[in-house]
């Protein structure tokens, strides 16, 4: 299991924060559950948010669905989700995700957007 005093869950050295930055620790499936980030992006008037990670059945596909109840717009980087069942992630990418209003791209296209 991973938990808060192991390393897994510590930010890589090239993408750590910037001082002052915020950081929300992820306690539950979604990451809006149980912390201060819907509150942090609606004080800086952010309304779109791009998820990637593991478990497209389970951590991805929760914070997207809370994400989307709460009227935020969500990008899924495809190549940058990934479930144990590969079958499971192709669903959720290709049907479920985009069915529920999500934009569903790989990383490329949407640095290409950008």
């Amino acid at each position: 299991m991973v938990h808060e005093e192991s390393p897994e869950p510590l930010v890589h050295p090239r993408i750590e924060p910037l001082p002052g930055e915020a950081v929300v620790l992820k306690r539950r499936a979604s990451a809006f559950a149980a912390t201060d980030l819907d509150r942090l992006l609606r004080a800086r008037r952010i309304d779109s948010i791009v998820l990637t990670g593991v478990a497209t059945g389970a951590m991805v596909a929760a914070t997207l669905y809370d994400a989307a109840d709460r009227d935020y717009h969500v990008t899924v980087l495809s190549d940058a989700c990934a479930d144990g069942e590969s079958d499971v992630h192709d669903f959720l990418i290709n049907r479920v995700f985009p069915a529920r209003g999500a934009d569903v791209l790989t990383g490329h296209e949407w640095i290409a957007r950008l």
